[in-house]
């Protein structure tokens, strides 16, 4: 209630996919297109993203896709820490409802805020980490996001093996081998 982006935003951006999904992939906040449509990455990024899933053999009916922060920031500027903060606990419920085999934080703010890591993602993309719930441990991994790829797709084969170690954990009921 108290953040100020949903003054700004044209709409909430809640989630796309699945609730009943393996694995679910978040990122950082909606951008313009996000915004018009209410739904996540549906822009250029979740043109890719959609089609890096594919390469895993799931599509949107089999993966949930959230972000940090529901709301556009104005000028797709990055998210303060109060904005993030004051969001934080939403979608960690929305993590928990969900209850993935495997949690996917695409980019460095998701990675940082939902893994509690300082690290950034050229150190923390392709490894393996532990979310906990409250409940229950969730594997999860970090891996670029899809705006950063169209950006240096040279990291696009870091991305992949990334997706690999994913496909590979869901075969294995979500328990990656570390």
């Amino acid at each position: 209630d108290g953040c100020a982006l949903k003054h700004t935003a044209t709409r909430l951006v809640f989630a796309d996919g699945n609730p009943n999904a393996r694995v679910m992939f978040v990122g950082e906040a909606p951008g313009r297109e996000e915004d018009l449509e209410g739904l996540p990455f549906v822009g250029r990024s979740g043109k890719l993203l959609d089609r890096m899933i594919a390469t895993i053999g799931l599509d949107r009916s089999k993966a949930y896709i959230a972000n940090v922060i529901p709301w556009r920031p104005p000028g797709n500027r990055t998210p303060t820490p109060q904005e993030t903060q004051i969001c934080l606990p939403f979608i960690q419920r929305q993590i928990e409802l969900v209850n993935p085999d495997i949690l996917v934080t695409l980019g460095n703010p998701s990675t940082q805020t939902l893994l509690s890591t300082r690290e950034g993602i050229m150190r923390t993309r392709g490894r393996w980490f532990d979310y906990d719930t409250g409940t229950r441990i969730i594997r999860a991994m970090a891996t670029f996001h899809p705006a950063y790829l169209l950006r240096s797709p040279s990291y696009k084969r870091m991305a992949w093996q990334d997706l690999r170690a994913i496909a590979k954990a869901l075969e294995q009921g979500g328990s990656p081998s570390t």
